[in-house]
């Protein structure tokens, strides 16, 4: 049978384990001498923990000779010259950048301590010629792979003749029967992109530990590195010729546009990654491969199926979808025809999919050839399928469905120490495996009883040590075990290898299976080029004139929602903050005059509504200690302004792929910082008004860097609509607040409105110091030149709306119209009034009329925007039918 093996799995597959004389050479090796006076040593010496009973592991940079290989001398002499402790700066400074602005950027109320990744300094490279062949090698699986989806999902004579036992297939949960052709085969065939899990054996030759069909992760962190890197240490790169890796992205978005239905017709095919959401652990990815590529960044929930044909929920309405880039499991795509209950699909995708609509890359059953099994048996499918032997060879594996390799697996775990095999989940491909070794001998014989009973749900594979190569240390390079991840795209034409990729480091032999860990070190892969090698990039698409376009309508409705409600708590932090702040400055002062103790008052009501503090506060019950102990507690786990804090962290993440990397380092720098700061200050005044600090140069970085760097489209329409909501909202329960006063102390409500509008300085600039309620109230209601008065939010949020509507006379963008109306109306009957002081008692009711007026004008742009539902109407009223904007 294909998968049987003689009883040592080295020589029955090619890999003879090294000669004694091949040891001692490698022993004899010269050190290399490294940074800070370090050396590096190869061979067995370098990993004592390896067994000598096993296959020694193959050093990187060692050749067949006993020497450096030629391309990791190139690398090697950046390293040696760098200064006494050079390497490990440079390896806090990857950490450093990839904490601001890679895939280990941490932020409050994020829990992503299990997904941090870090990059090695030390790249792993790889000569032309070598990568030349693994190219050859992974296109020929790829194209095997596909061959055999086709038959496993078409006529199925693979399992007719025999060639492949029933229960890989039919037992395994990645056979989709939705997936079945019924005529024809796809027009660009069911497999798109393909990554392989490789490492090198003893004897030198590089195998694929697994294949990856079903949507493989990592090119994004793979591209991360080699942006990184390149930055921190461009020494590195100055004395080699490293291949670029951009244009494989250019090749496979080239390919995804291909992939789109003659039929749509469209110059330029629409196309959108659906991701399962910021919760992923490849969430990082998902956002850096839609920037790459193009293409949108889409949930589920953001799309809808009408017709047979896929729409993306849009501002401006339902727009249509030519081609899914699938990183969502394929048994999740479809509600209606697979996981029943899965949340995160499409109903009707995959009629849509049959229909020729919509193409889905890689098609949903994909992940059926990433059985561990199926190993055993590609050498004889290549022959039947490809009419040639494979070139490049996988891991020695035996489905353990068949007797004589169970036999052999079962005498070597119960009579032998175990550690030539590591046994995998016959049809998960990424579940960990076991090594027998590491159980005892209970353990052992369990796994083996478990094994007889049900043998076609395991794979043995050979436990093949992985080569080393060089990693930072703590002092110099240590050698460290690793995995090679690598990449390719499929043209239409040929397959296409990414000249580059993602190199792992394994802590032990389990890590050698399985999907991609949530944590880890990685290193950037090289790909020299050769001395006369020409850069070869996609073929130029003929693609007729665009029409100049500048409209903020085709912003996916989810997307609009979260930047609206980003911008409304950065806008809430910030009152928050300023609101806490002028409470502190009172509270620190001691002893109080009245005028003080009716503005702390006031404060105090302000206090309450933002939810920083207790409401029995605000009434008076309690004194300024308790006032003191509660802004304290909003600032710890649990409280407002930490809650504050969680709430922005998690919608900049969900917005992630609309921020620049300068925005997005900018935002998470300052708010890791106010944040850090904030949660110390939990036990004093003195540390909590530090914080407040930097809480409010967070808030001046979101405005400032959105001003500067975000066109004025969608995204920025919905930010800054989103801030100046949550800012009249906020200024006119505020001065309702400030300015509900007797008579008697009108003058320190309206001292406090002005500070509360930090409008202080201007006011003195206009009238000295003189204080009455028609001046003051103009500034700080009228004045549509005050940026921090209410007039100037009510007439940001009319011109917001209109640009978002495309139209003048928009319903939404005339109530606020009136309500900027309504403050001048406001301001002119106090200036007008014989007596300003008794006129001025009327505007704390008015205000909280604006207030809620505000609330609601909120709340319809969320109905006529977000929530996908069409306008309230009277029953029983004639009315023209709305039309459903982004309807679901």
């Amino acid at each position: 049978m294909a998968g049987s093996l003689a009883s040592d799995p080295c020589r029955a597959h090619g890999t003879e384990p090294p000669s004694p004389e091949a040891i001692a050479r490698r022993k004899r090796v010269q050190a290399v001498p490294l940074a800070g006076g370090s050396r590096w040593v190869m061979g067995a010496e370098a990993s004592p923990s390896v067994s000598m009973s096993r296959p020694i592991p193959l050093d990187e940079m060692v050749d067949g000779k006993g020497g450096l290989r030629p391309h990791w001398r190139s690398v090697l002499g950046a390293f040696t010259n760098l200064p006494d402790g050079g390497l490990a700066e440079r390896v806090r400074r990857l950490g450093r950048a990839f904490e601001e602005e890679g895939v280990t950027s941490v932020l409050p109320g994020a829990d992503i301590a299990d997904r941090v990744w870090h990059c090695d300094p030390v790249p792993l490279p790889i000569g032309a010629a070598e990568f030349t062949e693994l190219e050859a090698g992974l296109a020929q699986r790829a194209a095997l792979l596909e061959a055999v989806l086709e038959d496993l999902y078409g006529r199925q004579s693979l399992l007719a003749d025999g060639k492949l036992p029933p229960a890989l297939v039919f037992s395994n949960p990645a056979f989709l029967r939705p997936c079945q052709l019924a005529g024809a085969l796809p027009r660009h065939g069911l497999l798109h992109f393909y990554a392989a899990d490789l490492i090198r054996g003893p004897d030198g030759s590089w195998r694929v530990l697994a294949d990856r069909t079903a949507g493989a992760a990592g090119i994004g962190y793979a591209r991360e590195n080699r942006r990184i890197l390149a930055r921190v240490m461009p020494e590195a790169f100055r004395p080699v010729q490293v291949r670029q890796l951009r244009p494989f992205f250019d090749i496979w978005q080239d390919a995804l546009a291909r992939l789109a239905s003659p039929r749509a017709g469209r110059a330029s095919p629409s196309v959108a990654l659906l991701t399962p959401g910021h919760g992923h652990a490849q969430w990082f990815e998902h956002m850096f491969l839609s920037r790459e590529l193009s293409c949108a960044l889409v949930e589920g929930g953001d799309l809808t199926v009408r017709g047979g044909i896929v729409y993306l929920k849009t501002l401006k309405g339902l727009q249509p979808v030519d081609v899914l880039l699938r990183r969502l499991d394929g048994r999740m795509i479809d509600p209606l025809e697979l996981a029943a209950g899965s949340v995160l699909g499409v109903p009707g995708v995959m009629d849509a999919a049959r229909a020729g609509n919509v193409r889905i890359s890689n098609d949903p059953g994909s992940g059926l050839v990433e059985a561990p099994a199926m190993a055993a048996f590609l050498p004889a499918l290549a022959l039947r399928l490809l009419g040639e032997p494979l070139k490049l060879a996988s891991v020695p594996t035996m489905w353990l469905g068949e007797a004589r390799a169970r036999e052999l697996v079962a005498q070597d775990l119960l009579e032998g120490p175990g550690d030539r095999w590591l046994i995998r989940p016959a049809t998960d491909g990424r579940a960990p495996g076991i090594a027998p070794a590491s159980l005892a001998g209970a353990a052992r014989a369990a796994l083996v009883a478990r094994i007889a009973a049900r043998p076609w749900d395991y794979a043995a594979s050979a436990a093949i040590p992985a080569s080393v190569a060089p990693c930072a240390g703590p002092v110099g390079m240590l050698p460290r075990p690793v995995v090679l991840r690598l990449f390719l795209a499929f043209d239409g034409t040929r397959w296409h290898a990414m000249p580059g990729g993602l190199a792992r480091v394994i802590e032990d032999s389990v890590q050698l299976a399985g999907g991609l860990p949530r944590q880890g070190l990685s290193k950037d892969v090289w790909v020299m080029s050769e001395d006369r090698a020409d850069i070869i990039g996609p073929a130029a698409v003929p693609v007729p004139p665009l029409p100049i376009r500048r409209t903020a309508g085709e912003l996916p409705s989810r997307t609009a929602d979260d930047l609206f409600w980003l911008g409304r708590y950065v806008e809430r932090l910030e009152a928050s903050a300023r609101l806490a702040r002028s409470a502190l400055v009172r509270l620190n002062r001691g002893a109080l005059l009245p005028r003080e103790l009716a503005e702390l008052a006031a404060l105090a009501r302000c206090l309450a509504r933002a939810d920083l503090v207790p409401g029995e506060i605000a009434l008076g019950t309690i004194g300024g200690r308790a006032l003191a102990e509660a802004l304290l507690a909003s600032v710890r786990e649990g409280g407002a302004m930490a809650a504050q804090f969680a709430s922005i962290a998690r919608l900049t993440e969900e917005v992630r792929d609309r921020l620049t990397g300068e925005m997005y380092a900018a935002f998470t720098y300052t708010l890791r910082q106010a944040r850090e700061e904030a949660a110390q200050a939990g036990h004093s005044l003195d540390g909590l008004s530090h914080a407040i600090v930097g809480t409010l140069r967070f808030s001046a970085t979101v405005a400032g860097v959105a001003a500067e760097n975000m066109v004025r489209g969608g995204g920025w329409l919905f930010l800054d609509l989103g801030r100046r909501i949550e800012r009249a909202h906020a200024v006119a329960a505020e001065l309702a607040f400030a300015l509900d006063q007797p008579p008697a102390r009108i003058e320190a409500g309206l001292r406090l409105a002005l500070e509360l509008c930090d409008s202080l300085i201007t006011y003195r600039s206009r009238y000295l110091n003189v204080l009455q309620p028609a001046p003051v109230l103009d500034l700080v209601l009228a004045d549509d030149g005050n940026p921090r008065g209410l007039a100037f939010q009510l007439a940001a949020i009319r011109g917001l709306l209109e640009d978002v509507s495309g139209r003048e006379d928009d319903e939404l963008a005339q109530t606020a119209a009136g309500l900027l109306a309504e403050t001048g109306v406001l301001v002119e009957r106090i200036a007008v009034a014989a007596d300003q002081v008794e006129a001025a008692a009327a505007v704390p009711a008015r205000l909280i009329a604006l207030e809620a007026e505000i609330a609601a004008l909120s709340d319809r742009l969320t109905r006529r925007y977000f929530a996908l539902l069409p306008a309230v109407q009277t029953v029983g009223l004639a009315a023209e039918a709305p039309a459903l904007r982004g309807a679901a």
